[in-house]
């Protein structure tokens, strides 16, 4: 992890197994993990505008199944760009990629995944991406006053 401080991951995963192992991944590199089965309950979705100041966030990095009940994780993403989400870090995994959302994902500024996924490819991402966070950052928890707790 970069420069000793604590970094939070959003997960959006419908698949229980794959959440778990994603889960189990995040933990091991010492992250604080938020993970929703379903995109649409999730708290950054359901606010009309991203509530973080200029150097604050509410997650570092957010990783989201392409085909997911209720809402895809692509329009997930596109709503919080529309809402100027400060997220910087976004990576898309799906099984099966069609080319306009493997357009949309790069144009949203997502990284993108295939299942199955190889949790070596998402190490690099991640030792950049870490590498990249301001460690002066804040974190805004006003998500977790509405009830959304980190999990383990």
């Amino acid at each position: 992890m970069n420069k000793g401080i604590r970094l939070r991951v959003i997960l959006l995963e419908d698949r229980k197994t794959v959440l778990t192992l994603m889960k189990e991944f995040f933990d091991d590199r010492g992250y604080e993990i938020f993970s929703f089965s379903n995109p649409a309950i999730c708290p950054l979705q359901l606010i009309p505008e991203c509530r973080c100041t200029e150097n604050q966030t509410c997650t570092d990095v957010i990783v989201s199944d392409l085909n997911m009940p209720n809402m895809t994780g692509l329009r997930f993403i596109e709503n919080q760009r529309n809402k100027n989400c400060k997220c910087k870090y976004v990576a898309m995994i799906s099984a099966h990629w069609a080319e306009e959302d493997l357009e949309l994902a790069h144009r949203l500024g997502c990284r993108t995944f295939t299942k199955p996924l190889f949790f070596d490819d998402l190490d690099v991402w991640l030792d950049d991406v870490e590498y990249s966070i301001d460690p002066r950052r804040e974190l805004h928890t006003w998500f977790q006053e509405r009830g959304a707790l980190p999990q383990h």
